[in-house]
C-alpha cells in the first residue's frame, strides 16, 4: 500500500513524535538537551509553528504544535533534525542518522483532545516508548510541564487557548494543571492518542473529519477492508 502523504492542517493542533534508532539516546546530557531546545525554538520561529507542549524523552521527542500553514510542521521537523543531528554527531564523534524513520503525528480536535494531548506529552517516558504518569513526580523535568506549573518561563512554549481557559489568573491555571497532571489519563485515552499519533489518523468528530478530508485531499481515518458492497 502506498504511504500516505504527511498530515498537515493549518491552524489545527498536531501531536507529533520523532523516535531515535534502537540503542540510541535522544540526548546524552544537558548540553544536548539545551541544543535541541534551541533548535526547536529557532525552527518554530522560522516556519510558523506554535509549540504548546513538548517532552525530550530518552528515546523520542514528543511535541504538541499548531502550524500556520499546511507544510509548516514538516518544514519545522526537517529544520530541527538538520541542525540538532549535525551538532549531536559533531559533539559525540559519531556519523549517520539519529532518527528511526520519519516523524509521525495526528491532528486533533482541540475542544475534545488538546488538554489530554498536553498531559500525554508532558508525562514521563517509560521504557519501550510508552507514555503514562509515573508514581511520584507525575511530569517530565525536560518538558513544558515546569512552564505550565509556574516553575519557570519557557521561551519555546506558546500557551494554547485551552490552557488559558483553565483559570483567570496564572495561579488558577497552574493549580488546575497540577491537578490534571496528577489525575493523568486513563489507559484507553492514552492508547487512543498513541495509536492516532503513530498511524497518522485524525482525532475529531466524523462530520468535521469529512469536511477536512475534502479540503486536504487525504483520508483521515482507515477505510473498511475489502471491496465496497454493491447496491442492489
Amino acid at each position: 500500500m502506498a504511504r500516505l502523504p504527511r498530515l498537515g492542517v493549518a491552524g489545527w493542533p498536531h501531536l507529533l513524535i520523532q523516535q531515535v534508532h534502537d540503542g540510541q539516546l535522544l540526548a546524552r546530557d544537558d548540553t544536548d538537551r539545551q541544543d535541541l531546545l534551541d533548535a526547536l525554538r529557532e525552527a518554530a520561529r522560522q516556519h510558523g509553528v506554535a509549540v504548546h507542549a513538548y517532552q525530550l524523552g530518552a528515546s523520542a521527542l514528543v511535541l504538541l504544535v499548531t502550524p500556520e500553514r499546511a507544510d509548516s510542521a514538516s518544514l519545522f521537523m526537517q529544520a530541527v533534525g538538520r541542525r540538532y543531528v549535525a551538532n549531536h554527531n559533531r559533539r559525540h564523534g559519531r556519523q549517520g542518522g539519529l532518527w528511526s524513520g520519519r516523524y509521525r503525528g495526528t491532528v486533533l480536535d482541540p475542544a475534545r483532545y488538546l488538554l489530554d494531548a498536553m498531559v500525554f506529552t508532558e508525562t514521563p517516558e517509560r521504557s519501550g516508548g510508552e507514555w503514562a504518569l509515573s508514581v511520584g513526580m507525575g511530569w517530565s523535568e525536560w518538558s513544558s510541564a515546569p512552564h505550565h506549573l509556574g516553575l519557570r518561563t519557557d521561551p519555546l512554549v506558546t500557551d494554547a487557548p485551552g490552557f488559558w481557559a483553565l483559570g483567570n489568573t496564572p495561579f488558577e491555571r497552574q493549580a488546575a494543571w497540577r491537578a490534571r497532571l496528577q489525575d493523568g489519563l486513563g489507559e484507553s485515552r492514552q492508547r487512543e492518542l498513541a495509536d492516532a499519533m503513530h498511524k497518522g489518523w485524525a482525532l475529531m468528530p466524523p462530520d468535521q473529519q469529512r469536511v477536512m478530508e475534502a479540503a486536504i485531499g487525504r483520508p483521515l481515518s482507515p477505510r473498511p477492508r475489502g471491496r465496497p458492497r454493491k447496491l442492489i
